[in-house]
C-alpha cells in the first residue's frame, strides 16, 4: 500500500483555522467539564446509591431514592414553598425592575449614583443581607420594622415566627435582592433600543403609554426573556435567606428545596437522597426553563 501524501498546504490552510477555534474554546469546555458536567454526572451517580460519608463504597440501590422521595411529605412541603417563594420573587422582582430601569433610562446627574446604589444588594453576601434582614425583623417592640409600624399604630409582629409572615418576611428579602441586577439588565436594554422607533412614534402622536406598549416592551421582550429564565433558576436555588433567617422554620412554611437538600445532606447524612432532590431539582428547572422558551420565544422581537 502507498503511503498518503502529507497535507498540502491549501488544505493545511483550510484546517488551521477549525484547529485554533477548538483550542481556543478548549479551556471554557474544560471549565464546564469539570465544573458542570462531571458534578452533574456524578450527583445522579451518588442519587442510585445508599452512602452515608462515614461508609467507604456507596451501596447500588437503584431507584430507590426516588421512589422514596415520591412518598416524601417533606419533600413535596418543601416544593411548594419554594413555588410560593417563586411565584413571590420573579414576578415581583421584574415589575419593579422594569420601572426603575425606565425612571433611571431618562437620564440625570444622579442616574449612575442610583444605578450603583440599586446593584449594590446584588453584590452583597446573602448570607450577610440576610443577617441585616433577621435584625430589622427583630419581633420586639424596639425591631426596625416594628418601630416604624409603631409610628401608625400597627404591630408589634413577631415576623420570622409567625408561621403565616415568615415565608412573605423571606420574599421580601428576595425582591429586594434581586432588583438591582434586573435594573441593570433592562436598563442595558432600554439602551440598546433605537431611539428613531420612538422618535417616529411621538411624531406620529403616540402617548407615553401608547409608546411604552407597543415599541419599548415588544423590542424589551429578549430582555425579558433572559431576565425571567435567570429569575425563576436563581428563586428556585433560594437557600442562605432560610437557612440564616428561619431554618425552615416555623412549622416548615419556609422550607425550601435546597435547604431541604442540605439538610439531609449534612444533617441526616443520607447522601444518596439529597444526591436525589439535587437530580429532581436540576430537572424542574430544566422543565420550568424548556416550558418557557416553548411559550414566549415565537413572541419576541429583535431590533434589527
Amino acid at each position: 500500500m502507498q503511503a498518503r501524501a502529507p497535507l498540502s498546504r491549501t488544505r493545511l490552510r483550510r484546517v488551521l483555522p477549525h484547529i485554533e477555534g477548538y483550542l481556543y474554546v478548549l479551556p471554557a469546555f474544560l471549565i464546564l467539564g469539570v465544573f458542570h458536567l462531571w458534578p452533574s454526572v456524578y450527583t445522579f451517580f451518588l442519587s442510585l446509591h445508599n452512602w452515608n460519608f462515614i461508609r467507604r463504597n456507596p451501596t447500588f440501590i437503584g431507584f430507590a431514592n426516588f421512589q422514596r422521595l415520591w412518598s416524601d411529605e417533606y419533600f413535596w412541603i418543601a416544593l411548594k414553598n419554594t413555588a410560593v417563594y417563586a411565584l413571590g420573587v420573579v414576578p415581583a422582582s421584574i415589575v419593579i425592575g422594569l420601572c426603575l430601569a425606565l425612571l433611571l433610562s431618562e437620564g440625570g446627574r444622579l442616574s449612575v449614583l442610583y444605578r450603583v446604589l440599586l446593584f449594590t444588594p446584588v453584590v452583597t453576601a446573602a448570607s450577610a443581607a440576610a443577617v441585616i434582614w433577621k435584625w430589622l425583623y427583630a419581633p420586639g417592640a424596639d425591631g426596625f420594622f416594628n418601630i416604624l409600624l409603631g409610628l401608625f399604630g400597627l404591630g408589634p409582629y413577631r415576623w420570622l415566627q409567625d408561621p403565616s409572615l415568615a415565608m412573605p418576611s423571606v420574599i421580601l428579602l428576595g425582591i429586594w435582592k434581586s432588583i438591582g441586577y434586573n435594573v441593570v439588565i433592562f436598563y442595558a436594554g432600554l439602551r440598546n433600543i433605537s431611539r428613531e422607533y420612538r422618535e417616529a412614534a411621538r411624531i406620529d402622536g403616540a402617548s407615553p403609554w401608547q409608546e411604552l406598549v407597543h415599541i419599548v416592551l415588544p423590542l424589551l421582550a429578549p430582555t425579558t426573556y433572559f431576565v425571567l429564565i435567570v429569575s425563576t433558576i436563581s428563586s428556585f436555588q433560594v437557600f442562605s435567606q432560610v437557612y440564616v433567617m428561619t431554618g425552615g422554620g416555623p412549622l416548615n412554611r419556609t422550607l425550601v428545596l435546597v435547604y431541604y437538600l442540605y439538610d439531609r445532606a449534612f444533617a441526616s447524612f443520607r447522601i444518596g437522597y439529597a444526591a436525589a432532590i439535587a437530580f429532581v431539582l436540576f430537572v424542574i428547572i430544566m422543565a420550568l426553563t424548556l416550558a418557557q422558551r416553548a411559550v414566549l420565544q415565537h413572541r419576541i422581537h429583535y431590533d434589527r
